[in-house]
């Protein structure tokens, strides 16, 4: 099998609520597979590092925002365009927000995204806090915890996660939570999302593996503990 190279958007500024575990959990569905993984890092100033195979990028306070955003716009053209071609991303919270168009704080303050996501977001009154459960078309029943106060707005056309069924989701408004793109898959939830939702990361494990090779088969796995771990959490009060 191919070694596959992912990629986490700086963890050092970007990494709260345990999204460190979204990456670990790619790679360890990987490694039970026998699929080699090399785990290879971007922080702000580090040259970009382009044949990898999976992006993952986590949440942080608007301080850390504001650290990451310089470099982010020095390497948003190769984002946009890795993107456009395919390359499976995931993007939480705050990275999310940063992979709209731009984030409006309470204050006022404007912090540009990168466009990758025709959406953009706004600070607003009150944190949106608690566990949640989304219904995704493709993935079922998506669970996980969010934790922000920026209100996020897709525009037109653009395809939401999943319908909220427990939880704020996007805005609080209009029901939706994250935003997919291309491969790109944005979403507030935390807790890690992906441990409790492997569909989810088998999804962007098997679209990184096809673009290696065309013809590679992501062959099933079978983890009880994940189905109890997901039973458990979505017997949980928001």
């Amino acid at each position: 099998m191919a070694e596959l190279t992912i990629m986490q958007l700086y963890p050092r500024d970007m990494n709260i609520y345990g999204d460190w575990g979204n990456v670990q959990t790619v790679a360890k569905r990987a490694e039970w597979r026998g699929i080699d993984v090399k785990l290879v890092e971007h922080n702000p100033g580090d040259t970009f590092v382009t044949d990898i195979d999976l992006i993952v990028g986590g949440g942080g306070q608007d301080s850390g925002q504001d650290v990451v955003a310089e470099d982010l716009q020095r390497i948003g053209s190769e984002l946009r365009a890795m993107a456009r071609d395919g390359m499976p991303m995931l993007m939480i919270c705050g990275m999310y927000q940063l992979f709209g168009n731009r984030f409006i704080t309470r204050e006022g303050h404007t912090i540009e995204g990168i466009g990758v996501i025709d959406m953009e977001t706004r600070g607003g009154p009150e944190r949106l806090i608690g566990n949640t459960v989304i219904s995704s078309p493709e993935f079922g029943d998506v669970i996980g915890y969010e934790n922000h106060s920026g209100l996020t707005y897709l525009a037109d056309g653009v395809a939401q996660l999943g319908t909220v069924t427990l939880g704020a989701g996007n805005n609080g408004e209009d029901k939706g939570e994250g935003a997919r793109v291309h491969e790109v898959i944005g979403s507030y939830l935390h807790g890690s999302l992906l441990p409790k939702n492997p569909r989810i990361a088998d999804h962007l494990l098997g679209v990184a593996l096809r673009r290696r090779n065309s013809d590679a088969v992501l062959e099933p796995l079978d983890v009880p503990f994940e189905t109890r771990a997901r039973e458990t959490a979505q017997t949980r009060p928001r």
